[in-house]
């Protein structure tokens, strides 16, 4: 029997220890962002690993210790959104990525809309919680933008098995997206259809 109680997230401290380490992860996004920007790739590798990989220790935290709050289930999933998007966005600007503006718009033109469609569905009391394909697709997108980063990084030309390994996790990460969200449009179109 666990001793520890949970508080209901009214009675939290705002800015508990997940929340702090939501907000450090934020911080880490924005770090990441300008060392990219300025060519910094196997730094910016690193912290991205540590950005991303972290994401489980707030919302574990959080559970295991009664600290839910407003504020962490708002904060946390934005946070993931713009580590994500952010790193997306400025490989864009980087010729050798492989990343193209088509492919990022995809992916945050499909975080905003399952963002929007989860907002107004959950208002109305529907459960849009996230699915197996959304979260495979984060777990590619992750490791897409992680071999993007060590290709980068790597002086001089790119051995043939890394630049394959580059188009295959990039291409697998954007067709993911769309097809989770997809699923995702599916799934509102027969919640709105259920609550008439």
């Amino acid at each position: 029997m666990s001793l520890v109680t949970e508080k209901p997230a009214a009675e939290q401290p705002l800015f508990n220890v997940p929340n702090q380490l939501t907000s450090l992860r934020l911080i880490l996004s924005i770090v990441l962002f300008v060392l990219i920007g300025q060519g910094y790739y196997q730094t910016s590798l690193v912290l991205f690993i540590i950005a991303a990989s972290t994401d489980w220790l707030d919302g574990y935290w959080a559970r295991k210790y009664g600290q839910v709050t407003s504020l962490g289930r708002i904060l946390d999933p934005f946070v993931d959104k713009i580590i994500i998007c952010g790193t997306f966005i400025y490989l864009v600007a980087i010729p050798e990525s492989e990343v193209r503006a088509w492919m990022a718009t995809v992916i945050v033109g499909r975080e905003l809309l399952v963002t929007a469609l989860r907002s107004y569905l959950e208002g109305e009391g529907a459960d849009f919680s996230a699915n197996m394909a959304g979260k495979l697709k984060m777990l590619l997108q992750c490791i897409a933008a992680g071999v993007v980063l060590y290709a980068l990084s790597v002086a001089g030309e790119r051995p043939a098995w890394l630049q394959w390994t580059v188009s295959v996790s990039v291409w697998a990460a954007v067709l993911l997206t769309l097809y989770s969200g997809v699923a995702y449009i599916q799934k509102a179109i027969q919640l709105l259809r259920a609550s008439r």
